[in-house]
């Protein structure tokens, strides 16, 4: 399968990510079907994209013009038989192992079989996953940054079972979307980005569990010593600390190890329901 066959997107799960996701391949000409269980996260998302159109349109980043053909060709629906004449499907639901292998054997029932199907997850690697479809050799990982209409680059993992075919048709439609792919040859989860990150994350975790420093302060050292543009508390607060807790379960879970599972810290977050933004408080309060 050629990128330029690629005609039609489906986009499953309309958080954050995934309707991100879903605009900016509408807003490169892509007809787009945006899908989830939820009729009242559907409704979500189309607010949040008109918000965030709207912001570029009034900083000159975008016209009206462009904003309305995008949302011309993107549809929101909670059918997901409506997908069956996509030829790109790419995954965007809840870090969960399970609720992936379920989803996937869904869409493989639904979908023609030159339909990539891809995984935007963070750290769950597809041949975890691939064994429950028809065609292996058209899975892969595709993985999109949060903020996905701000961040630039996208990894493109290639599994043992990745033909690589898909991987050069992934790696093309990421260019044609205007995103920075990077491609892994071989599978390892938290791929790069991440992996590096995740170190990052873990010592200032220790660090403000042990009593070093506030997260304010700890935040403040990697923005103004580091030059990074965000603090990993203010970061996690903004991904999901939910997230930051389901990967490291996730990891726990493939190596039984100790050192993987999530901080206490982390653990208590979730547990109290204070996941960040989303919630409006995390590690910082959010009106």
């Amino acid at each position: 399968m050629q990128e330029n066959s690629i005609r039609e997107v489906a986009v499953i799960g309309a958080g954050a990510m995934g309707s991100q996701i879903a605009m900016i391949c509408a807003l490169e000409g892509y007809h787009v079907i945006l899908n989830d269980i939820e009729e009242e996260s559907l409704s979500t998302a189309k607010d949040s994209l008109k918000g965030h159109m709207d912001r570029r349109i009034q900083k000159g980043k975008l016209t009206e013009y462009q904003v309305e053909e995008a949302f011309e060709r993107l549809t929101f629906n909670t059918n997901l038989a409506s997908i069956n004449q996509v030829d790109l499907v790419i995954e965007a639901v809840v870090e969960k192992l399970d609720v992936k292998r379920e989803l996937f054997s869904k869409i493989d029932e639904v979908t023609p079989d030159h339909t990539i199907i891809a995984t935007n997850s963070s750290t769950i690697v597809s041949s975890k996953i691939a064994d429950v479809v028809k065609h292996p050799d058209k899975v892969c990982n595709v993985h999109f940054f949060n903020p996905p209409l701000v961040m630039e680059l996208v990894e493109v993992v290639k599994g043992p079972h990745t033909s690589e075919e898909t991987a050069q048709t992934v790696f093309t439609f990421v260019e044609r979307i205007k995103k920075v792919p990077v491609m892994l040859n071989k599978e390892i989860s938290g791929f790069i980005a991440n992996r590096i990150l995740g170190k990052l994350m873990d010592e200032a975790v220790f660090l403000l569990e042990n009593g070093y420093a506030t997260h304010e302060e700890i935040d403040t050292v990697c923005t103004k010593a580091l030059n990074h543009p965000i603090g990993p508390f203010a970061l996690m607060d903004l991904t999901g600390i939910d997230v930051n807790y389901f990967v490291r379960m996730q990891r726990y879970q493939e190596t039984g190890s100790e050192e993987d599972k999530p901080a206490k810290l982390i653990e208590e977050k979730v547990e109290k329901g204070d996941l960040g933004r989303k919630t409006g408080k995390g590690f910082y309060q959010y009106s």
